[in-house]
């Protein structure tokens, strides 16, 4: 275990190692201060807040800034975190005293943090994907246009590369997370070929870090998503790989129904995404079923809700306009919550029935500042 740990961590460091890291939480700070100045903003162009003593409730700030219906938990996180940062006041359902914000301040923010990302090994596209985010806040909340559009402009992956792979958070725990799937495949005792199913694996942003790592090895690879999308851009990314299979799955339904029936699988990786299941204690359970005795669950996840975030990959995370008061079943329900902490994912595993937890990097780490951990554990 002690080596496991030791493994990931010498990987992930390897992958920063050329990298300015106490910096990094200073870009993230001025990344979340931008993002609340744009929120703050986007509210008070609406007309609300402008007379000194005036104050809204919910339904009258949804109401002005016409924000679809399942975007309404984007706007209570937005209010939530312009209350905590004390630039908002909040009197029983009523809130009043919005900070002034205009757009010389907001492009000022912008220009300070354009100037800082360009200088910072931190994948380029990330923080312009961000500022271009921030551009079309009325528009993304109306869902007159979608984030999708946005990340994934004319079919290009390559925004997509930055905010999953390039910047140095996501090279840290990718490279962390192909180190521990190296060592399990290396030391596999079961027949045949190791069998491992990617769960919601996107872009691929951890799974090109991750095949390199397994050639050479007997593995039989599922990439699976929701999406076909996802899958044909796949096929053409890692064609190289025969052993490579793909097919569609998801986190939510039974894996039996899909093709994956208890203990037919060696390894699961799971890569930011686990914080969409509507319950994650059933589905860590879930996933504990589908591996087989000794098998491994690898995952990645962001533990600390970035402002930044309230003003982008949130609107991915949006129920579906079908359903747009869907809400979690488990201990985020009614929260307005999405991702779990560090703790509380450790302790979701421990009660699913997984044992010998490793989670890097470590709560001192300086990348712990942005929240995203290597979580694994085994059957």
């Amino acid at each position: 275990m002690e080596e496991l740990v030791r493994r990931a961590a010498t990987a992930g460091e390897a992958a920063v190692a050329a990298a300015d890291l106490a910096a990094l939480g200073d870009l993230a700070d001025l990344l979340d201060r931008a993002a609340l100045l744009a929120i703050a903003y986007t509210v008070r162009r609406q007309g609300l807040f402008d007379a000194p003593d005036a104050a809204h409730d919910l339904r009258e700030i949804v109401t002005a800034m016409k924000v679809a219906p399942r975007h309404v938990r984007i706007v209570r996180r937005w209010l939530a975190a312009l209350e905590r940062e004390d630039m908002l006041a909040r009197d029983a359902a009523r809130y009043r005293g919005l900070r002034r914000v205009g757009a010389a301040e907001v492009e000022g923010a912008r220009a300070r943090l354009d100037s800082v990302a360009r200088g910072f090994e931190h994948g380029p596209g990330l923080a312009r994907f961000f500022q271009l985010s921030v551009s079309y806040l009325p528009e993304l909340l109306r869902d007159e246009i979608s984030l999708q559009a946005l990340l994934f402009a004319d079919g290009d992956l390559d925004v997509a590369d930055d905010v999953y792979r390039r910047n140095l958070a996501s090279r840290y725990t990718n490279n962390a997370a192909a180190a521990v799937m190296r060592v399990f495949a290396e030391r596999h005792a079961g027949p045949g070929s190791v069998r491992v199913l990617e769960i919601g694996a996107g872009v691929g942003g951890t799974t090109v870090e991750v095949l390199p790592e397994l050639d050479g090895l007997e593995v039989d690879y599922l990439f699976t998503d929701v999406t076909r999308f996802f899958l044909m851009a796949a096929k053409e990314r890692f064609a190289s790989r025969s052993w490579v299979r793909y097919g569609l799955f998801d986190l939510n339904r039974d894996a039996s129904e899909q093709g994956c029936p208890p203990g037919s699988v060696d390894l699961v990786l799971a890569a930011n995404v686990l914080h969409n299941a509507r319950h994650a204690g059933r589905t860590l359970r879930a996933i504990r079923d589908l591996l087989a005795p000794g098998g491994r669950l690898v995952f990645i996840e962001t533990c600390r809700d970035h402002y930044q975030l309230m003003t982008s990959m949130q609107f991915l995370m949006s129920p579906p306009a079908t359903e747009p008061d869907a809400d979690f079943a488990d201990f985020r329900r009614g929260t307005d919550r999405i991702f779990p902490t560090r703790e509380e994912w450790l302790g979701e595993l421990a009660a699913a029935g997984f044992r010998d937890p490793l989670c890097v990097p470590g709560v001192d780490h300086p990348l712990s500042r942005i929240g995203q951990h290597v979580f694994s554990a085994m059957r």
